[in-house]
């Protein structure tokens, strides 16, 4: 009996996302199978071989692999001690259906940038709270998939102060109880993509970012004021507890706590009855 393998497997609350996978395999060999949805891979250790339309292909730890809906194909290790994959399985809505012949031909992406943009979408999705962070992500992604496919340079560089200002004033609305990409896409009558590329040209930080801020900025007042951390997290709109302190700590550079004890204590100092030296 092989090894038994190290799986990770679910659904995100992402609109776009059918599935995130990721595993361990020692020796497993996946037979010929298809998928009904887009299948986004990185492999992190070992290499992948497998046989798409009846040619074999390879998935070295450098490369990004997409494989279309409703082809066959199977897959196993091509080097000794296994793989460890990750996997996005992407609804078809986010790439055009009339792809899927140019991934058949060419599944195998050599773009360092775009690999860099898939694992920092995977290590998005691996932390609750961060929704918008990942649906931004993952319009960049599929928008720089769909490019690839169609040999298109990078989309030009158009400026749109209007969107951009606009979104942040939707932004500023809805800091605490926060909105999805589609939505913002919806209020504004932009394409999602769009939308992220115009904010964060305009204001040299993603639309996610500057949320965080907002929210950041409401938790200082809320922790100088006195009140107390897990209830600061919620009044603030973060997802819990981890979520709150992870990102303050990673804006201000310190923990909530750390934080409202040196409030406090300044305040001490400052009622402190003073005396005069004689």
């Amino acid at each position: 009996m092989g090894a038994r393998p190290d799986i990770t497997a679910w659904r995100p609350d992402v609109e776009g996302i059918d599935e995130v996978f990721h595993a361990r395999f020692a020796d497993h060999a996946y037979p010929m199978h298809t998928h009904d949805a887009w299948t986004l891979l990185i492999v992190d250790e070992g290499t992948v071989r497998y046989d798409l339309d009846r040619h074999e292909h390879g998935a070295p730890s450098s490369v990004v692999t997409l494989l279309p809906p409703h082809v066959p194909h199977n897959g196993g290790a091509a080097t000794p001690g296994g793989f460890r994959k990750r996997v996005l399985y992407l609804s078809t809505t986010q790439i055009d259906a009339d792809l899927v012949g140019r991934a058949v031909d060419r599944p195998v992406l050599r773009d360092p940038r775009l690999r860099h943009r898939v694992d920092q979408l995977h290590r998005t999705l691996e932390r609750p709270g961060g929704e918008l962070e990942a649906q931004s992500r993952l319009a960049l992604v599929s928008e720089h998939l769909a490019r690839h496919l169609r040999d298109e340079t990078a989309a030009p560089r158009v400026p749109d102060r209007r969107v951009a200002f606009a979104l942040r004033d939707l932004l500023d609305e809805r800091f605490i109880e926060g909105l999805t990409l589609r939505e913002a896409a919806e209020r504004l009558h932009s394409h999602h993509t769009h939308l992220v590329r115009a904010f964060s040209r305009e204001f040299g930080m993603a639309p996610h970012q500057y949320l965080t801020g907002r929210r950041v900025d409401l938790a200082r007042r809320l922790l100088l004021g006195g009140m107390r951390a897990p209830e600061v997290a919620a009044s603030a709109g973060f997802y819990d507890q981890s979520h709150f302190s992870r990102h303050f700590r990673r804006v201000v550079g310190t923990s909530p706590g750390h934080y409202a004890r040196a409030g406090s204590e300044a305040v001490r100092r400052s009622s402190a009855p003073r005396t005069n030296a004689a």
